[in-house]
């Protein structure tokens, strides 16, 4: 099912496709966690839900420190990052049905960590680089039209 919100996405480039998904994002979801039990559930609830899968995500690190060269993290500080191959499937993921009735709820009331969650542009890789790491990119599509979403809250 369409939600309107993601077909105001889908035809915001005027021809009524969804817009070129090629621009990979981080989302990067910072601070103390709390209750370490109820993160671990939640955590398991979104790879069960495969949403990830179905929209490009994936993580990039693990969510502890293996070193600190400087300063000290609060205990139980977690910064964990997710890759996506553009901010529109980001968006599906954060907007989707699945993760805001039944995934985000596991984590609050009360909150089982106090997180920011953002979501930087992913810097292009330097020209020596090329072939060397990486490509930068994603050799599939992963299309957000079948996850039905909520209205984004303000």
């Amino acid at each position: 099912m369409i939600t309107p919100l993601l077909m105001m996405a889908a035809s915001a480039d005027g021809t009524g496709h969804s817009p070129v998904c090629d621009t990979p994002v981080v989302m990067v979801i910072a601070g103390p966690t709390l209750d370490r039990e109820r993160m671990a559930a939640y955590g398991k609830a979104i790879a069960d839900s495969k949403l990830y899968e179905k929209l490009g995500g994936y993580y990039i690190n693990m969510p502890r420190p293996l070193a600190t060269f400087e300063g000290e993290p609060p205990p139980g500080y977690t910064v964990l990052m997710v890759r996506f191959p553009c901010l529109a499937n980001a968006q599906a993921f954060w907007n989707s049905r699945e993760y805001q009735d039944n995934i985000r709820p596991l984590r609050l009331s009360p909150s089982a960590g106090d997180y920011t969650v953002t979501v930087y542009p992913e810097v292009p890789l330097r020209a020596d680089l090329v072939g060397k790491v990486g490509d930068n990119g994603y050799s599939a599509t992963f299309d957000p039209s079948g996850i039905a979403q909520v209205a984004p809250k303000p």
